[in-house]
């Protein structure tokens, strides 16, 4: 019985190395999915929004693994703001990250950092997040990152 026994953990092995590849590439599909109906849709109305404010607007998917929306300082075509959406490498469920950008001035160098995307959602609800959820989202975080930037010190 137990000279059997290496053949079950090989099995098993190779059986939870396939379950993960399997997750991957779900989940990859669930983001380009994500893009396609919900992100990309959200970026397009915010982008026609925001022209009423003097902001030009941009979102392009970088990647497999990463959508972009951007905007311009006012009357600019210099970006000052960047909501960035990333599917980390190897994920095996739709645990996103946010990657901002932005900038006080024309002059000044961009600021990045990371965050959780949406992280009170659970990951596997991320597809029935609505486009007006995000735009909502992306607008928190331009309005946090303008208040700071208008009155930082720095």
């Amino acid at each position: 019985m137990s000279r059997d026994k290496w053949k079950k953990v090989l099995e098993d092995c190779f059986e939870k190395l396939s379950l993960i590849k399997k997750c991957q590439e779900e989940t990859r599909e669930n983001f380009a999915q994500f893009c396609e109906f919900i992100a990309e849709p959200a970026f397009e109305t915010l982008g026609e929004a925001l022209k009423d404010y003097g902001l030009r607007t941009w979102y392009k998917k970088e990647s497999s693994n990463l959508i972009r929306f951007e905007m311009s300082f006012p009357r600019s075509k210099e970006i000052q703001f960047s909501y960035g959406i990333y599917l980390p490498p190897n994920s095996i469920q739709m645990k996103l990250k946010l990657i901002l950008r932005g900038r006080r001035t024309k002059d000044s160098p961009m600021k990045e950092w990371v965050e959780p995307f949406f992280e009170s959602l659970q990951p596997g609800n991320i597809l029935s997040l609505s486009k007006e959820e995000l735009m909502e989202d992306l607008l928190i975080h331009y309005r946090d990152f303008m208040i700071e930037a208008l009155t930082s010190s720095d």
